[in-house]
């Protein structure tokens, strides 16, 4: 029987729940100067100079060099975000107690962890567009296709679940000063090393191992989207395999405080 008060105690519904989450996550990352940095400086800065590089030196590709680095910085962007930024930002929320105390509130753990995926994907959005529109005033000219758009997104759905489960997973096991260190690590080791930018034959023998890393399929993937149309069936297993890894690490040993 309705009392006639307004409004009900009780918690809200699930999804308006992590709506509001992913709300205020994507603000804390947006209003974080050193996230930003990450999520959005680094790429652009890294696209804009690679291709003067390349042109400096006058590297003969198939493509011209806008065509080659573009979908490589939208991969080390999005690893920026779903790696390092999360990682960073949630070993931080444990030291500080915000974990646990937002597990004392109605928001039960899976909303919290979807509402971290929604503004990693709002986020990710923002970075495609501006990363994008740099690229297409450079000269940038993508094969689009239904398989190509097609293979980008499942490429952006994997990725962001591999890099964000192995993000948890080092931010959940790991004091806030060992995650910062560690992360950053990572990060500079992939991007330099782990054939996200560049292909794996870059790399010579070493292109052999990059294959298999998440940071080598999720570049190479992307290129076989945007350099020849197609949909990338061996990189979505790869980056299917370290998600279901770095799920089941981060559920095996993440600690909320």
């Amino acid at each position: 029987m309705s009392t006639g008060f307004a409004p009900h105690p009780g918690a809200a519904p699930l999804a308006q729940q992590v709506l509001a989450q992913a709300r205020m996550e994507t603000r804390l990352l947006l209003r974080n100067g050193e996230q930003l940095l990450l999520a959005l400086v680094i790429p652009v800065l890294v696209l804009v100079a690679g291709v003067a590089g390349i042109e400096r030196v006058g590297l003969s590709l198939s493509r011209t060099a806008v065509d080659e680095l573009t979908p490589g910085v939208l991969a080390l962007a999005l690893m920026s975000t779903s790696f390092t930024s999360l990682a960073i930002a949630t070993g931080f929320e444990r030291r500080y107690g915000v974990l646990k105390r937002l597990g004392a509130s109605p928001l039960p753990r899976q909303g919290l962890l979807l509402g971290k995926v929604g503004s990693l994907l709002v986020v990710q959005a923002l970075q495609a567009v501006v990363i994008g529109t740099v690229a297409l005033l450079m000269g940038w000219s993508p094969e689009v296709t239904v398989r190509s758009v097609a293979g980008a997104l499942a490429m952006a759905v994997l990725g962001t679940a591999a890099f964000a489960s192995l993000g948890l997973f080092i931010a959940g096991a790991l004091r806030a000063e060992a995650t910062l260190a560690v992360a950053n690590l990572v990060y500079v080791l992939l991007a330099a090393a782990g054939g996200v930018v560049l292909p794996a034959s870059a790399y010579g023998s070493w292109g052999q191992v990059v294959v298999y890393l998440p940071s080598g399929a999720l570049g190479s993937g992307l290129r076989e989207c945007f350099l020849r149309g197609t949909f990338p069936l061996w990189q979505s297993g790869v980056l299917l395999v370290w998600a279901a890894v770095g799920t089941l690490a981060t559920v095996r040993t993440f600690k909320w405080e």
